[in-house]
């Protein structure tokens, strides 16, 4: 799988954009603040229908314009797709695969697979569980469609039955439909549960070795899956917190609010910490970029096919062993790079294939 072009038009800062990739490495250099993350953004929008940064749609489009445009063209299997998505002030996406509309955003996840890595991303592992969810999510709902859709209902049927909680001061009759929110949101959470379990259970044979290599041979790590509820009692426990619910207008337990934990032990004693709270930041940032390194390899496994690697600023936050570690493990993935200045790869020797100057807006080829 490669992206071969990308065209923009009144997406964040460029007007208007055309820009051909190297199916190796390509590199986007320039001063802060010019675009060159937007590029990125565009990219992981194609493949997620989701910007990275959460930002909503009206927040990407072009300054006093009401829509922007985004055409990705990728060869996958040989064959050529090009993905349209529409972007427009107050309504949704309007998304198109090789001209034809599509009428669910299940339709396009799976067909571009895309890994994000920026700075932010280093502090997954010490930041609030929201964000470790939210990595979840989004790999998941690109490797598995059914997961995809069980998510969307569950938040759907969720956003259903707190909105019944607060309505429930107006009308005590209410009170009896939420059996009916329950029943589903009971249905949907038990495969979220099931699903995500078994994704941290893939990831864990995959990261023991990049972290152990990457630690020089003096740690291991294990990801634990901490869900909220287990599916075998979703059902009891949510019965048994309705009042609370109620007293508080707000769902207080399920996948909504699972959780993952990283515990490393050193390889001369047997007890492991969690580093999300005990751990320096050294041991925090090696589990963030095994973690990154680990998604790669697992898109690879599943599809049997090579993710696109969008590394946004990230190297700069990275000292020379893990930048080294890193860029060795990418030798094989087409990786769009984005930084200030070319001379880090230079110095490492890193094979460029394409080099980009971006300017306010305006992206140059150099080579």
């Amino acid at each position: 799988m490669i992206i071969k072009a990308l065209e923009l038009d009144h997406f964040r800062n460029y007007e208007q954009l055309h820009i051909d990739f190297d199916h190796g490495t390509n590199i986007l250099y320039g001063d802060n603040a010019q675009g060159k993350t937007n590029v990125l953004e565009a990219v992981f929008l194609s493949a997620t229908t989701k910007s990275h940064k959460g930002s909503k749609d009206k927040e990407m489009i072009y300054f006093d314009h009401d829509e922007a445009h985004i055409c990705t063209m990728i060869s996958k299997n040989d064959i050529d797709y090009k993905i349209d998505m529409h972007l427009k002030n107050g309504k949704s996406k309007f998304i198109a695969i090789n001209g034809q509309k599509i009428k669910k955003a299940a339709e396009l996840m799976g067909l571009l697979n895309a890994v994000f890595f920026s700075p932010e991303d280093l502090g997954i592992i010490k930041n609030g569980p929201g964000e470790r969810r939210r990595f979840i999510d989004m790999e998941l709902c690109q490797l598995d469609k059914y997961y995809l859709y069980h998510l969307s209902q569950y938040q759907k049927i969720l956003n259903q039955r707190n909105k019944l909680l607060k309505d429930f001061a107006l009308s005590n009759d209410l009170k009896e439909t939420i059996a009916i929110w329950d029943n589903q949101l009971i249905s949907y959470g038990k495969s979220i549960i099931e699903r995500r379990r078994l994704f941290v259970k893939q990831l864990n044979e995959i990261i023991y070795d990049i972290h152990k290599n990457l630690s020089g041979g003096k740690e291991e790590i294990e990801i634990v899956y901490e869900p909220d509820v287990n599916d075998d009692a979703f059902e009891s426990v949510l019965e048994q917190n309705r009042e609370k619910d109620i007293k508080y207008k707000t769902t207080s337990v399920g996948p909504h609010r699972d959780d993952i934990s990283f515990l490393v032990k050193s390889s001369d004693n047997d007890v492991k910490i969690d580093i999300r709270k005990y751990g320096s930041q050294g041991q925090q940032r090696t589990a963030a970029l095994s973690l990154k390194l680990a998604e790669i390899e697992l898109v690879k496994k599943v599809t049997k096919d090579k993710p696109i690697l969008l590394l946004d600023d990230v190297l700069s936050e990275l000292d020379s062993s893990r930048q080294n570690y890193l860029l060795q493990s990418i030798g094989d993935i087409q990786t769009i790079i984005t930084c200030t200045g070319i001379d880090e790869f230079v110095n490492n020797r890193f094979e460029i294939n394409k080099i980009f100057k971006v300017k306010n807006g305006t992206i140059q080829s150099e080579n």
